[in-house]
């Protein structure tokens, strides 16, 4: 067979997935904390919400102040699914193009909510209070982002295909 009728194989750039996985996770942990401080009074409720998938519902006790171990493990656990959650993003959408990066992304990180606050809620039922726009929009926008970002800074790599 000629190399002209093997066709190409668009491979995903794994640096970019992580950049846009730091950048789009940094700026949804900034956005639900001002959010959060702004309508619920503590800018800390967030990431004890998340240090609280390893550490349980002890990590959400009143009040919700500032405490280094707990939010520590919270940036810890958020960035390593931030970034996995970019990865799945680049994967499914790195062939389409900018456009499907940001639309495609919104539209994950909308079922990453779903999933997060109504699906996972059963095994963490301490998630069902967070049910809230500011979350809903908060993932919406990594998702976004995530898509958006990867795209921008993806070097696109082919490799042939091999037909059998």
């Amino acid at each position: 067979m000629t190399n002209a009728r093997r066709g190409m194989k668009q491979l995903v750039d794994w640096r970019a997935a992580v950049w846009a996985g730091v950048v789009s996770g940094a700026v949804f942990l900034i956005l639900a904390m001002l959010l959060t401080a702004r309508y619920v009074g503590s800018p800390w409720v967030v990431t004890r919400l998340v240090a609280s998938v390893l550490l349980g519902q002890s990590a959400l006790p009143p009040p919700a102040t500032f405490t280094i171990g707990t939010f520590v493990l919270g940036l810890a656990v958020h960035f390593i699914l931030s970034v996995g959650f970019a990865c799945l993003i680049a994967y499914v959408l790195h062939r389409w193009g900018l456009i499907v990066g940001i639309l495609g992304g919104a539209l994950f990180g909308l079922a990453l909510y779903v999933i997060n606050f109504y699906s996972a809620s059963y095994f963490f039922p301490w998630f069902l209070p967070m049910r809230s726009w500011i979350m809903a929009g908060s993932h919406v926008i990594f998702g976004a982002l995530a898509g958006g970002i990867y795209e921008a800074l993806e070097v696109e790599y082919f490799v042939p295909v091999k037909n059998t």
